[in-house]
């Protein structure tokens, strides 16, 4: 029988239609011979030696080896909004409009072309939130940056643009209205409870286990009870945190961890799928409050929204939470 789940953070409905839906092991990609990428490829501006298609360089992170970089900053050569300007509002007729202010950088994760984080070693994905870190305490620093958003597309049905590995990130003078609601939400849930919504579920999904697939001494990774997508997974810190940017030298490293973990999971049950990640944090001056609390999203691109979900906003998931887990920690034969 198909149910009906209500997200109890957001208190969003998901259908589960698994009648109309596919098994686990159906999402995999079909299997066929993959495009060998080089180490190197002279074309991309990401790799070394190109550095003259660079529009300029903001950081770099060096690796284990002294003489290469690990991870680069680099402001992005197509911005959706960028420093100039101001955050004034203005009018158009009926309408309020303002500058594109903000900024928006790529974060190049690796020298190497064809290396995602996946196939990166634990210490190598520390430097690249390290490197996240360093650029959301900094950006956080000015009084107009009120909203810094970390995210990552990987494949073309995630938007991506260019092979190499990088991630994103985009920073804003205003809080956009999604973020608002979701804050609304928490604190609504604090005024009456007197508690965290992430902590209750964090806490609920630690006695519970079925959904998750990850654990460690600072995070908890698990599927969502109304997880919105198939595979989609959270990745919570256990201590309540309401900024990215209070994270400790100790949680980054464990987060490093997880977020290896899952993306490798992924990667190895379901044929490297494509996937969009956003760590979902406090904005600048709502960093210390009782109600919020960050976390790490990862949604896979394995279905397409139709109408249905357009008009009503309710998504249709034809997979359930604790069969996708339960794929995801299982192992075959041939270590997959």
């Amino acid at each position: 029988m198909n149910e009906i789940r209500q997200n109890k953070a957001t208190k969003q409905w998901v259908i589960y239609a698994t009648a109309r839906g596919k098994r686990p092991h159906d999402f995999q990609r079909e299997s066929g011979e993959k495009k060998q990428l080089p180490d190197i490829d002279k074309g991309c501006p990401f790799c070394p030696g190109n550095e003259d298609m660079l529009p300029s360089i903001i950081m770099e992170m060096p690796g284990q080896s002294s003489d290469q970089w690990q991870t680069r900053v680099i402001p992005n050569r197509f911005p959706a909004l960028t420093p100039e300007g101001n955050t004034n509002r203005f009018t158009q007729g009926i309408y309020v409009a303002m500058q594109g202010y903000g900024r928006h950088e790529v974060v190049i994760e690796s020298p190497r072309h064809n290396q995602q984080i996946a196939q990166m070693s634990s210490e190598e994905v520390e430097i690249v939130i390290e490197t996240y870190h360093k650029r959301y305490v900094d950006l956080m620093k000015e009084h107009r940056n009120v909203m810094t958003l970390i995210f990552r597309n990987h494949g073309l049905r995630a938007g991506t643009s260019l092979i190499h590995p990088h991630s994103q990130i985009i920073v804003t003078g205003m809080v956009p209205n999604y973020i608002r609601w979701r804050e609304e939400e928490a604190q609504r849930y604090f005024d009456e409870w007197g508690r965290c919504v992430y902590c209750d579920v964090l806490e609920h999904e630690i006695q519970d286990q079925r959904r998750v697939v990850f654990e460690n001494e600072s995070f908890l990774a698990f599927i969502p009870y109304a997880a919105e997508v198939p595979f989609e997974v959270w990745i919570l810190p256990k201590e309540h945190q309401a900024s990215f940017g209070q994270v400790s030298d100790e949680s980054k490293s464990n987060l490093s961890i997880a977020l290896r973990d899952i993306l490798l999971k992924l990667h190895n049950r379901l044929d490297d799928p494509d996937y969009n990640y956003v760590l979902n944090t406090a904005p600048q001056y709502r960093a210390k409050e009782p109600q919020l609390h960050w976390y790490l999203q990862i949604r896979p691109r394995l279905t397409t929204q139709a109408g249905f979900e357009i008009g009503s906003g309710i998504s249709i998931n034809p997979s359930l939470p604790e069969e996708d887990a339960d794929f995801l920690k299982r192992q075959d034969l041939s270590g997959r």
